[in-house]
């Protein structure tokens, strides 16, 4: 049996080469703590910023500004 060779397709293209970001631990535990208290802040004023948890007392300003994202993603307040 003879072997024929298949001629490969030459590119003119130049490679490019992917950059892969240098990824420590420490840097991956900060973004993540980071993203983990922005989200808990956020939940705490969509969810629990009324009446007796509310960081600013009797005034309901942070309330009545995201009243209805609250009803919007299922939080009753009333």
């Amino acid at each position: 049996m003879s072997s024929s060779s298949v001629p490969q397709p030459v590119s003119s293209a130049p490679t490019l080469a992917v950059a892969v970001p240098d990824v420590s631990v420490v840097n991956a535990a900060l973004w993540l703590t980071a993203t983990t208290m922005v989200a808990s802040l956020a939940y705490y004023f969509l969810g629990f910023d009324q009446g007796a948890v509310s960081v600013f007392g009797s005034d309901t300003h942070v309330h009545e500004y995201i009243h209805d994202a609250r009803h919007f993603l299922g939080f009753p307040c009333h």
